[in-house]
């Protein structure tokens, strides 16, 4: 009996080993979820991984890594907004502008008020040269975000470089209002002042940007800029000065003050400063430019062509260096070669060029 019992244990093993057990279509389907709840679960799981990764690489400034890592997150969960967004942070870091607004827009179908993104992408199209499209985000920032200081800047300042600078005014102001002592803000609407010729508005906001940003060379140097315009040669002096002592590499400082000290006649001055530019960045087209008016001054008029040839050489539509090598050309008798500067000057928009070409050459 107790044999017989074994045997049939035996059996009934067998037998349950090898049976199917039928499912309801009700059942089924509760394991069809459960399974692809699970599966979901696996690959939400993995694509974490992978974005901490990603993070980790990017932290290491490993951007091009850090981007395959959150292409994998992506895969992973396609709707997984961190990595998109850090993705088009990663690629913008490489330069890759393109694919950094991609990765953004990407994000922004599925998140349409993620105000970071906008922000993001709007720096994307900043550095890509379309101003229009990174304008717009940075409204979109701001309709979303109304107290992003950052975004009304950044606005300000495309809006600067659209040459729209009464608009771009306020905006600088709203920042000033939420960041008192934003130097940056004084400092380039103190610019949109100037270039609306409101000196003494402009001026005011220089100062301003000064006694919030003392350490920034580029502030003193508008100062100067502001107040040669004022005719305050002094002063402008002295703030030029400043900004190179702030920064003994600031090249623009020692251009103005060159310049300026060149409108005065100061030849010998002014040479020193120019040189020192070419020195400091020698693909400076101005600065040869410059220092071909002074070569022309003191009678070196083969020595101011060979200026004009590099500031041209560098900036083919350089108006200025056109017309002043014209001039140089009339000395060193060359009036063939003259006429066709001023030609040139002419047709770039320099009326010195078209006055020139007037009175000395034949149509």
């Amino acid at each position: 009996m107790k044999k017989l019992y074994l045997f049939m244990v035996g059996a009934l093993m067998t037998s349950l080993s090898w049976s199917q057990v039928e499912l309801t279509p009700e059942e089924q389907a509760y394991q069809d979820s459960i399974n692809q709840i699970n599966a979901a679960n696996a690959a939400t799981a993995e694509a974490q991984e992978a974005y901490n990764m990603g993070i980790e690489l990017f932290g290491k400034g490993k951007y091009k890594e850090a981007v395959g890592s959150f292409d994998k997150a992506i895969s992973g969960d396609p709707k997984f907004e961190a990595a998109f967004y850090n993705k088009g942070v990663a690629q913008y870091k490489m330069k890759d502008y393109k694919g950094a607004i991609s990765s953004l827009s990407s994000l922004l179908k599925i998140n349409d008020e993620h105000a970071k993104a906008y922000f993001q992408r709007g720096l994307a199209y900043q550095k890509s040269g379309d101003l229009e499209m990174a304008l717009s985000d940075y409204n979109q920032v701001t309709f979303f975000d109304p107290k992003d200081a950052n975004a009304y800047y950044n606005a300000g300042t495309v809006l600067f470089l659209l040459e729209k600078y009464e608009d771009a005014v306020p905006l600088f102001t709203k920042v000033i209002e939420m960041k008192p002592k934003d130097f940056a803000a004084y400092n380039d609407r103190g610019s949109c002042y100037r270039m609306m010729q409101k000196f003494d508005m402009a001026l005011a906001d220089y100062k301003k940007a000064g006694e919030y940003g003392p350490k920034h060379a580029f502030v003193f140097n508008n100062l100067g800029s502001v107040k040669k315009m004022m005719n305050d040669f002094e002063g402008a002096k002295n703030d030029f000065t400043k900004a190179m002592s702030l920064d003994p590499k600031f090249y623009l400082a020692y251009n103005n003050r060159g310049a300026m000290l060149l409108e005065q006649g100061k030849n010998n001055e002014a040479i020193s400063d120019i040189n020192k530019v070419i020195e400091m960045n020698p693909n400076y087209a101005p600065a040869y430019n410059n220092r071909g008016i002074i070569k022309h001054r003191q009678g070196d008029y083969k020595g101011a062509i060979a200026d004009f040839d590099k500031a041209i050489s560098l900036n083919k539509n350089f108006a200025d260096a056109y017309a002043n090598r014209g001039v140089s050309r009339e000395m060193n008798r060359d009036m063939e070669g003259a006429c066709a500067d001023w030609g040139t000057a002419s047709e770039l928009g320099s009326s010195a060029g078209k006055s020139y070409q007037a009175g000395n050459c034949e149509f």
